[in-house]
């Protein structure tokens, strides 16, 4: 009998998306799956608690994956909050796309409502705590309930856009996806000019002079 193959969970990532890719479905059971790869069941369950859990746990190890290479350049860390979300944007596609018969196979079926897709669930929850950790400038409420309103706010739409801009991938059939990169550029630059709380500052820095001068125009 073959001794038992090591069965790490990046090991067991990769022979599970071979054999969906392989064959259109899930494994019948953990006992098949791990007696087709040659590992133990139980190792399977260090890791994972079912195929829905790795499916999950895959998305999620694409984006940890994205953070990793960001992580490695010295420049990203000098980034304003702008160009760390479009650095992370062109990576983490360009990781989709070097797994993308995965996950059109993950995604097809459901990239109407990709929102609702419980596979999606750790990455939404990483990709909104990034998106917090990146002290994107906001106007200052001073109350706290706005403040989590907001914090909320622009972390659900932030959410949002990252799901557009998966279908707009999943669509995309121009050269190396460049439309897909067109799309990143312009709708987060857009996103940010219309974040761009200067000018708003302006004005209420100008209204709280007017009221506290209490000028006369009339």
């Amino acid at each position: 009998m073959a001794n038992k193959k090591n069965s790490t969970k990046d090991n067991i990532i990769s022979w599970y998306m071979e054999f969906v890719l392989e064959n259109n479905h899930q494994p019948k059971s953990v006992f098949s799956f791990a007696k087709e790869n040659n590992f133990e069941e139980a190792d399977f369950y260090k890791f994972y608690g079912s195929f829905e859990v790795i499916e999950e746990a895959i998305f999620s190890e694409f984006f940890h994956h994205a953070i990793k290479v960001l992580e490695k350049s010295d420049e990203f860390k000098n980034y304003d909050s702008r160009n760390k979300l479009l650095s992370f944007y062109f990576t983490f596609f360009e990781i989709l796309t070097a797994n993308r018969s995965y996950v059109v196979y993950a995604l097809e079926n459901v990239k109407k409502d990709l929102k609702k897709l419980k596979t999606l669930k750790s990455l939404k929850s990483d990709y909104t705590k990034f998106v917090e950790d990146l002290n994107i400038e906001r106007i200052e409420l001073k109350q706290e309930t706005l403040e989590k309103i907001q914090n909320t706010s622009l972390k659900e739409s932030s959410w949002i856009h990252l799901i557009i801009t998966m279908k707009f991938w999943l669509d995309d059939i121009s050269p190396s996806f460049e439309k897909t990169d067109i799309f990143i550029e312009k709708s987060i630059n857009a996103r940010f000019d219309l974040m761009d709380i200067k000018p708003l500052k302006s004005i209420i820095d100008f209204g709280k002079f007017i009221l506290k001068e209490k000028i006369n125009f009339n």
